[in-house]
């Protein structure tokens, strides 16, 4: 990881699109987004740069984020969906249809009863009730702190029933069905852009976050920014970004925004 400060002008101008993460990226110690956020988004929006929330978070709030916020769309419980608001109301884009989202969303009670018997401290993410697809366990944002080895215990369980599983800086998330961040921008990048993430259209866009489920676009985009917080656990990343902030969460997403519209 290289420090922000190395990212060129020439990678600056390529850029037409921020993808985001949210929690612990471009949030607080608290877990809040600072209005210097939301207002470092709406300097981007009228330099050129569109944003993209990428996120574990549920489709409840997915919808509210796709409302309120001064962003282009939103991918939501890592890779399951996306929503766009524009003039003529919400475009909803799930991974699955209806019947087999609420045949999946019927095998989660059993499986999130084992694991909270199994794994002492651990608790159903508070969001649980508003998610269309995974099943996302909380470790440390409502209850106090797990240890590596009760996360890997988590992660472990939920593997054994089948389930693709991502570690956040909060939850445990798993689901069934073969999708990720990684697959969901990309069908985002075609379908409402008609741009290949693969291909030279990937250095159209930079990809901030921080935590393990945000491995795969470390990996697909050309260019991508961790927040300082990033090296917490980075030992449980198979791939790192190419460039790391001074700041943790919301300030180093501040100060990486910042340095792409100077160099513009």
């Amino acid at each position: 990881m290289r420090p922000i400060d190395q990212l060129s002008a020439a990678e600056a101008r390529r850029l037409s699109a921020i993808f985001t993460d949210i929690d612990g990226t471009i949030t607080d110690a608290q877990g809040r987004i600072p209005a210097e956020v939301f207002s470092i988004i709406e300097r981007a929006r009228e330099a050129g740069l569109t944003t993209v929330p990428i996120t574990g978070r549920p489709a409840g709030w997915c919808d509210m984020i796709a409302r309120t916020w001064p962003i282009d769309g939103v991918v939501g419980e890592n890779g399951g969906l996306y929503f766009r608001r524009h003039a003529g109301g919400m475009t909803r884009v799930y991974t699955q249809p209806d019947n087999v989202r609420q045949a999946n969303r019927a095998r989660l009670g059993g499986i999130a009863d084992e694991v909270l018997a199994a794994v002492p401290g651990c608790a159903l993410a508070s969001d649980q009730q508003y998610r269309e697809f995974d099943l996302a366990v909380d470790f440390c944002e409502d209850v106090p702190p797990l240890g590596d080895d009760a996360i890997d215990r988590i992660v472990a369980l939920l593997k054994g029933h089948g389930m693709h599983v991502k570690v956040s800086n909060i939850h445990v998330n798993a689901w069934f069905g073969d999708f990720d961040k990684a697959s969901m921008c990309r069908r985002y990048f075609d379908e409402v852009w008609g741009w290949d993430l693969d291909g030279a259209d990937g250095e159209r866009a930079v990809f901030f976050g921080d935590s393990p489920n945000d491995a795969p676009l470390f990996d697909v985009f050309a260019t991508s920014v961790g927040v300082a917080n990033v090296r917490a656990m980075a030992d449980r990343m198979t791939v790192l970004p190419t460039y790391v902030t001074e700041g943790d969460g919301a300030d180093g997403f501040v100060e990486s925004v910042e340095r792409i519209l100077a160099l513009r």
